[in-house]
């Protein structure tokens, strides 16, 4: 069974956001395509993502020279787990989407702290002597971002989306901008229209 994820990265809902609205038409088109598909999707602003601090580089060293992970600190044992999971959660499907709007031509802290759990050495990336190699081949994404301007793909955020995917081996990549909106508020609504036809039809065949 084909597994999707769908990771979004905005605090409030569809009626006010117009990446999620778009996603939520990516969605229910994917369903109705794909009947026999799994689908998951999480909010990051809606559960835990530990972001690298303290307590995950000591844990993280503390392992590595043997330490049992029970010997942590409860704090350290719950950041790694919830790591781990997050880790784990991205591996194990087969496709990704990823959504989330354009602020201050960067992605959401929030969503920077998942990309942090998926950007595993190890897991997800080696190390060889030619250089890093992306271990993740045969996962197909899709990223959805919603900007206020026009950028066709050249903002900071677009451009860290596509890099990291393929630096973690990501070869089918494809981008949904709903964009222009504030840079042309009278043509809002028929650009928010237009990219959730665009969704719906990218979904079927996604």
């Amino acid at each position: 069974m084909t597994k999707l994820l769908v990771v979004r990265a905005h605090p409030i809902n569809n009626r006010e956001s117009r990446s999620m609205k778009v996603t939520d038409a990516f969605v229910q088109s994917y369903i109705e395509s794909h009947p026999s598909d799994s689908v998951e999707e999480i909010n990051v602003y809606n559960i835990q993502v530990p972001e690298i601090d303290s307590d995950l580089l000591n844990a993280w060293d503390e392992l590595a020279q043997g330490t049992r992970f029970y010997a942590l600190s409860a704090s350290q044992q719950h950041k790694v787990t919830l790591f781990d999971s997050l880790t784990g959660g991205f591996l194990e499907h087969d496709k990704i989407v990823v959504a989330n709007p354009l602020w201050n031509l960067s992605i959401p802290t929030r969503l920077k702290a998942w990309f942090d759990t998926i950007t595993v050495a190890g897991k997800t990336f080696k190390y060889t002597e030619q250089g890093s190699v992306g271990t993740v081949e045969g996962k197909k994404v899709l990223h959805i971002q919603a900007n206020g301007g026009v950028y066709s793909g050249a903002d900071p955020a677009s451009q860290y989306v596509k890099t990291l995917f393929t630096f973690l081996g990501v070869s089918d990549f494809q981008q949904l901008f709903v964009e222009g909106m504030d840079q042309n508020p009278s043509q809002a609504d028929e650009i928010v229209s237009n990219a959730i036809e665009a969704a719906k039809q990218l979904a079927r065949s996604f």
